[in-house]
């Protein structure tokens, strides 16, 4: 079992609660006010977990600044008032940022009993082996 300390429990709580309030509010059709508190839930929740100085390094790398002006642009634009192009903004920026992520993400599903054998049917084992492949170091 992994230890957490009481910041990152409370960290994952926010998180959670950021992702919760980003789905609810593109469920509502883009509703600006749970997508502004979805994000700012999720950013401050990505804070306490890992720390705000690795939080900084994480986003602000130079090889990641695109995907962070992108994200970071995203929310911006939610904030200011129009959900839908924040949105696209943040979802494309979220893929660049963690894109190193996903090979260990869908490793990591593959052993799971039920998910695993729905990545490996036919239609959706060509999808996940794409993501599955690493051609970036994280």
């Amino acid at each position: 079992m992994i230890s957490l300390t009481d910041s990152q429990k409370i960290g994952m709580g926010l998180t959670g609660f950021g992702v919760f309030f980003l789905f609810f509010g593109m469920i509502l059709f883009f509703d600006k006010a749970l997508l502004a508190i979805g994000n700012i839930l999720f950013v401050a929740g990505l804070s306490f977990v890992i720390g705000l100085e690795r939080t900084f390094r994480f986003f602000f790398q130079k090889h990641k600044m695109k995907a962070t002006s992108f994200f970071l642009g995203g929310v911006f634009v939610v904030l200011i008032g129009w959900p839908i192009i924040g949105v696209l903004l943040e979802i494309y920026g979220f893929f660049l940022l963690f894109r190193g992520f996903f090979p260990v993400a869908v490793g990591f599903i593959r052993r799971i009993p039920v998910l695993g054998s729905i990545l490996n049917l036919p239609f959706i084992s060509a999808y996940a082996d794409k993501v599955g492949e690493s051609n970036t170091m994280v």
